[in-house]
This record gives structure tokens, sequence and C-alpha cells, in this order.
């Protein structure tokens, strides 16, 4: 009995958790209110350029991103005064857990249990997020920062950046790409390769000639051209959001 008992609880839990992430993720692409997202910086590597690279930070040091993501709504003629606001969130003073190299199955699901555990152990901030969105500073002089992660499940995204204030531009690509992970977004490029797959990961795949492209499909993360491997776009303004990705993150219905 008490075994029926406490299965039965269980499963009204883990049915109300399901029903609770699906109204959440509803809500974050009906693009009806603005899409509240908390930006917490990271200093991933202890170094003094990222310390100074958060101490810097304003309230408007992620505009760019909220513009990008204005104009492609409102090129989807989607009417939203305001789809995106990244609010930003005292620094943290701790790593997110780190997600195992070449994981699998069960390994990217523990990982997510676990990374999901970790911000809710967060406080809350007074405006309450639909995206949780931590962005993490290194230095940089190897030339390369740790892979970025986008969750839809627990809306939590990780994006791993350089400290050089040069580099904010680019950063902001990173950034963007891993938000519209939290909604949704696909990947649209060969892991292999990092070529960007044919129509969906090009911005314009009816262009002709087809090469080089005029802009990166945002979920690309690529300019397709003649150079192997392809370019990466030097900032927002030249990215676009492709027709597949639109329909994944609801700006476009079949």
């Amino acid at each position: 009995m008490w075994k029926r008992i406490r299965i039965t609880v269980l499963l009204l839990i883990l049915a109300t958790v399901a029903l609770e992430t699906w109204r959440a993720q509803r809500a974050a692409t009906s693009w009806r209110d603005t899409l509240q997202v908390a930006v917490y910086p990271i200093n991933g590597d202890g170094s003094s350029a990222a310390a100074q690279r958060i101490q810097a930070l304003e309230a408007d040091s992620f505009v760019d991103i909220e513009q990008f993501i204005a104009e492609e709504v409102k090129r989807y003629e989607v009417p939203t005064l305001q789809p995106v606001r990244l609010n930003l969130q005292q620094a943290l003073n701790t790593l997110p857990p780190l997600q195992p190299e070449r994981p699998g199955v069960l390994d990217s699901v523990f990982w997510s249990l676990k990374m999901r555990w970790w911000v809710w152990r967060l406080p809350t901030p007074t405006l309450r997020p639909n995206v949780r969105l931590f962005v993490v500073y290194h230095d940089g002089s190897a030339g390369r920062v740790p892979t970025s992660h986008g969750l839809q499940r627990g809306q939590i995204a990780i994006a791993h950046v350089f400290a050089d204030k040069a580099m904010q531009r680019s950063n902001a690509v990173v950034i963007a790409h891993e938000l519209l992970h939290t909604l949704g977004a696909t990947d649209k490029y060969d892991p292999a390769t990092l070529e960007p797959i044919y129509p969906s990961g090009y911005a314009e795949p009816l262009a002709t000639p087809r090469l080089p492209q005029r802009f990166c499909e945002l979920m690309a993360g690529r300019l397709p051209g003649f150079s192997a491997p392809p370019e990466q776009p030097r900032s927002l303004a030249q990215c676009l959001i492709g027709e597949q990705t639109a329909r994944e993150i609801g700006l476009l219905h079949p």
C-alpha cells in the first residue's frame, strides 16, 4: 500500500514538473510578452582580465543582443514591443557544473539535472526570469575557451566568452546563439567540419550565386563561403535568424 502511495506521489511530482516546464517553454516562445533574461557574469579562470571585464559591465552591456532579436522579430512581423530584455545580475563566485567531454546519453542527462539543481539553489532575482544566462569570462590568452551550452529544459544557457573588450561584438554572437537554444533552436552546422548545413544553416539559401553568403545564420555560427573552415561572424550585424530557426522558436508557424 505505502509503496503504491509513494509511486503515485512521485508520478504526480514528475507530471507537475513536466507541465510547468511545458508552460514555461510555451510562454517563452509565444512572443506576447517581453522575454526576461537574467544575466550572471562569472570569472571562468580567476584571471585579472576576467575580473576587470566583469567589473566594467553595465546595464546596457548586452543591448546589441536585445536589438538584434528585436530586429529579427520585427522582420518576421511578430508584434512585440520589446521581445527580450537582458537584466544584468550580481557576478557569481562559483562555476556551473562542468559537462563531461564527449558525454553519452546518461552523462548528458545527469549533467542537465546537476545543472538545474545548481541553478535552483541560486537566489531568485527580483524580476523572475524566463531564462537564466551565465556568461563565463576567460582571459583567452590560449586563443580558445570551453564549449558553450544552451538547455531548453530548464531554460539555462552557459556562454564561455573572451574577457577582452575588443571581443564584445563577437562574444554577443555566442551569447545570442546559446540564448536561442533555450527557446528550442537547434544547431545548423556539421560538428565535424563546422560547415553550415544547407539549406537550414544558410541565412539566404535561395541566393544566386549560393556562395559566398552575405549573412550568417545565427544557429550555424559561421559564414558560408569559400574558406575552410568557414569564417566566424565578427558581430550580430552579420547574422540573421533563418526560417527553420524562426519556426523552432515560435516566430513562424507551419
